[in-house]
């Protein structure tokens, strides 16, 4: 399995969490994709392919989904990706879309369209 959709996941997450994050984000929000942990390049292949399939064989028409839609898709794979990975998640690691931060639902919305 090659990293490159995993690898182009994190650096939108990067470059969004710089975008949106007020203040100084932690380390591990920022991290490098070569010092990225393994279960989250894992995770963040998976969530990247989630999203191609699902503009493929939406024949592309996801671009008529609200930017809420786009980021709730990504929110739910990567919380399923949290099941997956860890065993007894934080509540912040899998909360729903409403309880996120706003800048977490914009990073989310702008991943999902740099990969569409």
């Amino acid at each position: 399995m090659t990293d490159e959709p995993g690898r182009l996941f994190r650096e939108a997450w990067i470059a969004d969490v710089k975008k949106y994050f007020p203040g100084d984000p932690k380390p591990g929000y920022i991290t490098p994709w070569d010092e990225t942990p393994e279960w989250e390049k894992q995770a963040a292949t998976a969530v990247c392919n989630q999203i191609r399939q699902f503009v493929e064989i939406s024949d592309g028409n996801t671009s008529n989904l609200t930017r809420e839609q786009k980021g709730r898709f990504v929110a739910i794979c990567w919380i399923a990706q949290i099941h997956k990975h860890i065993d007894s998640p934080k509540a912040s690691y899998v909360a729903d879309w409403d309880a996120l931060p706003e800048w977490q639902r914009e990073t989310d919305a702008d991943i999902f369209e740099a990969i569409e």
